[in-house]
C-alpha cells in the first residue's frame, strides 16, 4: 500500500514538475535591469493588438500567446537566433505571467535555451507597475 501511494506521489510530481520548474523576475528586478541598460532579452508573447497597445521597449514581438498550440509555440523560434547569440538573460512577457508563460518557457527549454537564462515576469504586462516604460505600435 505505501509503495502504491509513493508510486503515485511521485508520478504526480514528475508531472507537474515543468510547471514548477520556471523561474520568476519581479517587476522591480527587471526594472533595475533596464535602469542599468544591462544586456537583457525579453520575448514578448503578447497577442499582437496588446502588443500594439503596450510593450517594453526592445522587446521582441512573438505573438506566440497562449503557446498551446505548435504554430503557436513555432511563433518563439524567432527568437532563438538571439538569444543563442548572446548570453544576456531571458525574460518571457505574457500578459499576466502564468500558463502562456510556462508554455513558452518550456518551449524555449526544450529548443536548448537554458533553464538557468530564463525568467518569467511575475504577474506578466498586466501587472507590470511602470506603466510609464510601455511603448505603443511596432
Amino acid at each position: 500500500m505505501f509503495k502504491k501511494i509513493a508510486l503515485t506521489l511521485a508520478l504526480a510530481l514528475m508531472s507537474v514538475t515543468p510547471v514548477l520548474a520556471a523561474n520568476y523576475i519581479e517587476p522591480q528586478e527587471l526594472k533595475e535591469l533596464l535602469d542599468k541598460k544591462q544586456a537583457v532579452i525579453l520575448v514578448d508573447i503578447q497577442p499582437a493588438a496588446d502588443f500594439e497597445k503596450h510593450h517594453l521597449p526592445g522587446s521582441i514581438e512573438t505573438n506566440a500567446f497562449p503557446a498551446v498550440k505548435d504554430e503557436e509555440k513555432v511563433r518563439l523560434d524567432k527568437t532563438l537566433a538571439v538569444i543563442k547569440a548572446s548570453n544576456a538573460p531571458v525574460v518571457v512577457l505574457c500578459p499576466r505571467g502564468k500558463s502562456g508563460a510556462k508554455n513558452s518557457y518550456n518551449y524555449l527549454e526544450s529548443k536548448g535555451v537554458s533553464e538557468d537564462r530564463m525568467q518569467i515576469l511575475e504577474d506578466g504586462i498586466a501587472g507590470w507597475p511602470y506603466k510609464e516604460l510601455f511603448v505603443t505600435g511596432r
